[in-house]
């Protein structure tokens, strides 16, 4: 059962991605031909006035097929025939309403079970903390010059410094200031801690919730950029990626701990597809991008039959990808 509901959430991501996608083609007056939920056979079709609403086998994407997307069309509804800019509103709507979904689940996750602050509740006695003359009170607001929105930034940046000195600047009755902290590993955690607690925050109002809603997204935004630029690089580990089949099964995991939790890790992978879709590639939304801010720059326009074969290509590249991380999915699982 928890599986069914893991899945649902997945379905949920997919739809807002691709619901950004249709609503920016209706309002630029572009014929969309199928929506669809899912890859694969077609298990559900729904013919509506002018588009074929499907639901596919694979729950594992979806997709907008608009006229003229993947080949030249004469009509002046067809995609191919509007403008770059209008092109540009059509294809960058998913990756914002995955931003937004993000947005809207943390601002609910916080609006029901409150939030950690980067404000100090307490130090432990004798801990780095303590040491360099850190108080309850004091909210960290830099760590070696990188703006600390939440809690979860503070702590990731003590985890990803493996024990070398950081740079903390905090703020004590509007007075900012500058200590060096070098964390310590806690052998019970197996962790580096400085030895601090963060200050809960319970029954945020509507405008506390909304801004930590953008907070957590725009903190998870730049790990999540910082992770692709980290497996770009070719400095990512075996284990620090996978594909459906771990997606689905933290999602049970998640789904299994309480909705909250089912929340938040739909909200953390609605950020993930968000940044994964702007990656300047070939058939994903930042290929497109990338396209279309070049014919706006320089007023050129790419052949329209060269784009989709390069897309065909790509999307075919993504395809055997997508079969690889499947694989090790399931020969090399991430445990939890």
């Amino acid at each position: 059962m928890y599986i069914i509901y893991a899945i649902l959430a997945f379905s949920i991501l997919i739809i807002f991605h691709e619901l950004g996608h249709f609503v920016m083609a209706k309002l630029n007056n572009v014929k969309v031909e199928e929506f669809s939920l899912g890859m694969g056979p077609k298990l559900l079709g729904i013919k509506g006035k002018e588009t074929n609403y499907l639901i596919k086998a694979f729950p594992i994407g979806g997709y907008v097929k608009m006229l003229g997307d993947e080949s030249a069309s004469t009509d002046p509804r067809a995609f191919n025939n509007k403008s770059p800019l209008r092109k540009l509103s059509i294809v960058i709507a998913g990756p914002i309403m995955n931003l937004i979904l993000g947005i809207f689940l943390f601002a609910m996750i916080a609006a029901n079970k409150g939030y950690l602050s980067p404000i100090i509740d307490s130090v432990i006695v004798n801990q780095p903390a303590q040491i360099v003359g850190l108080m309850p009170g004091d909210k960290i607001v830099k760590v070696n010059n990188s703006k600390i929105s939440t809690w979860e930034d503070f702590v990731t940046s003590v985890y990803t410094s493996n024990g070398s000195a950081m740079n903390v600047t905090y703020s004590r009755e509007n007075v900012l200031k500058t200590v060096k902290i070098t964390p310590v590993k806690d052998t019970e955690l197996n962790r580096f801690i400085v030895g601090i607690y963060p200050t809960q925050i319970t029954n945020p109002n509507i405008a506390q919730s909304v801004k930590y809603g953008f907070s957590e997204t725009y903190s998870l935004t730049k790990q999540t950029a910082g992770f692709f630029k980290t497996l770009f690089a070719g400095k990512a580990k075996m284990n620090d990626f996978g594909g459906p089949v771990t997606i689905i099964k933290f999602s049970g995991a998640a789904a299994k701990a309480g909705l909250i939790s089912l929340m938040a890790f739909a909200a953390y992978i609605s950020i993930q597809l968000a940044i994964f879709n702007i990656i300047p590639f070939p058939a994903l939304d930042g290929g497109f991008i990338f396209l279309f801010l070049f014919e706006i720059i320089t007023g050129k326009k790419v052949d329209d039959n060269k784009v989709g074969v390069i897309n065909y290509i790509g999307f075919a590249i993504l395809m055997a990808l997508m079969v690889l991380v499947t694989i090790k999915d399931i020969l090399y699982p991430i445990n939890f």
